[in-house]
């Protein structure tokens, strides 16, 4: 599960692991518009709070993606969710399908500089294939919302500074998933 704030990197990670490792990719942006009923670029410019980024809409959003990501997971496909989770009990969900389901999660935090983010935020903005909505007040009222992950454990998160290309990100993602899935291991 790749998480963090608006611009963090994540989709960009999520989306490349999720095809170099044959994952099925699943984002909260794509989900919240098919639910919408509008395309994935559909622009909708809404205040924070409001319209499809309501608390309410948030929430059928949110049950959506965990309720195709069970579905994924019950055909015997890896998933990877891609979302904000800025909340430890929406965290706590994922844990929480991941046990009923008898199956790992491994929860990857993408942090990076706020300019970067901001740099991102400016950059999305100008492109019309984008698929976010996310903008710099978005940002800010999520940064407050924003719940630190302390109820993770060392094995269960890893957090990764996203500034590099995706590319050189890969590898590092690969070999710390790798460690994290030993530790788990060793200690079972």
């Amino acid at each position: 599960m790749f998480f963090g704030l608006i611009a963090a990197g994540k989709s960009s990670l999520a989306a490349a692991w999720a095809q170099q490792s044959g994952f099925v990719w699943l984002n909260s942006d794509r989900v919240r518009k098919d639910l919408a009923g509008l395309p994935p670029r559909a622009s909708r410019l809404e205040s924070v709070d409001q319209g499809i980024y309501s608390q309410e809409f948030t929430r059928r959003t949110y049950d959506a993606l965990l309720e195709q990501g069970a579905g994924e997971i019950r055909a015997s496909r890896s998933v990877v969710l891609d979302a904000s989770y800025q909340s430890m009990a929406e965290r706590q969900r994922v844990r929480d399908l991941a046990g009923r389901l008898g199956v790992r999660v491994c929860f990857i935090l993408c942090v990076c500089p706020e300019s970067e983010m901001e740099r991102r935020m400016a950059e999305r903005a100008r492109d019309p294939l984008a698929v976010s909505d996310g903008r710099w007040e978005i940002y800010l009222r999520q940064k407050e919302r924003f719940e630190a992950p302390t109820e993770l454990s060392t094995a269960e998160l890893i957090t990764i500074n996203t500034e590099q290309p995706v590319t050189e990100l890969l590898p590092l993602l690969k070999k710390r998933i790798e460690v994290l899935t030993c530790t788990l291991e060793c200690m079972s």
